[in-house]
């Protein structure tokens, strides 16, 4: 199945171009108080959201795709785990490119030598929020990944079992500012990661090593590659993530990008594309009523 969430945070069932509201089927989601849940619960709860939905739909409201404002498909992650150079090619584009390295030493390293890093919750955004660019005397990059959403608690978990606790995938885009600062704070601005157009549930990619994903600026492809050519596979990233620690449902682990990144500007128009997933297009502006001087 395919969820979004839309409008003001109400539920979708996609089915083709058009969009049937279940937000009703969020009623079965347990009622919680403080001290929150360490989950989004939304995902912690998929199979009874999706029996639901699905008794929904046939009678639930329809309406066009086109013109909605699509939202991210989880709105409260626990955290967002991101994995650096997981393509070869773009690992060896990072080496070969002083304005993507910047002499930074920690640019210059595998995945298994720096391991993964993590980006600010505040930083996502859904498709139709846009991204809203800041220090715009620097350059600021696109980055298509395939993006997974855990589905349920994993800890020490193996790759051989480790799509088990797979929920389901998305588009992710995680933007990137150049500098000599730590990853996490330059790709952690609000809107810098952007997920969507919605959550495609496990059972429809039973393979997520094999799917053809590409970025488009203003027409022009910039960046196209298959998932098989990353370092980590999702497997290996879900068992390299749980060896230091938990994963909660709805945590997101967007897998890395391939080569082809390059800058964007306010007044871009993106379209990033995964095979089984769909597109999604993102309007880039500049942030408003702040200061583009740099800092670095």
């Amino acid at each position: 199945m395919r969820f979004c969430r839309f409008g003001e945070g109400r539920l979708g069932l996609v089915e083709g171009a058009t969009v049937r509201d279940v937000t009703a089927a969020l009623d079965v989601l347990p009622a919680v108080r403080y001290p929150l849940p360490a989950c989004d619960p939304f995902i912690a709860n998929l199979p009874k959201v999706t029996e639901r939905a699905r008794a929904l739909a046939p009678g639930a409201a329809a309406q066009p795709l086109a013109g909605l404002k699509l939202l991210s498909p989880v709105a409260n992650p626990g955290k967002i785990v991101a994995a650096p150079v997981n393509y070869k090619a773009h690992a060896q584009e990072v080496r070969d490119n002083v304005a993507l390295h910047n002499n930074n030493p920690a640019l210059l390293k595998s995945i298994n030598e720096i391991g993964l890093f993590l980006k600010a919750n505040s930083s996502l955004a859904g498709p139709g929020e846009g991204i809203a660019l800041r220090m715009l005397d620097r350059r600021n990059d696109h980055e298509v990944e395939l993006a997974v959403v855990i589905g349920k608690e994993a800890r020490q978990v193996s790759r051989a079992d480790a799509l088990q606790y797979v929920a389901g995938y998305s588009i992710g885009l995680d933007i990137t500012i150049r500098g000599q600062e730590d990853r996490s704070f330059r790709k952690s601005p609000d809107t810098y990661t952007v997920l969507g157009p919605w959550l495609v549930t496990a059972d429809e990619i039973p393979n997520p090593g094999a799917l053809d994903l590409s970025i488009a600026v203003n027409g022009q492809t910039r960046q196209s590659s298959n998932t098989s050519n990353m370092i980590l596979g999702v497997a290996e990233l879900i068992e390299f993530a749980t060896r230091f620690y938990t994963l909660y449902p709805g945590d997101v682990i967007i897998t890395g990008t391939p080569e082809g990144v390059s800058p964007i500007v306010p007044g871009d128009q993106i379209l990033a594309s995964v095979e089984k997933i769909g597109s999604m297009e993102v309007a880039v502006r500049a942030a408003a009523g702040l200061p583009v001087a740099s800092h670095a």
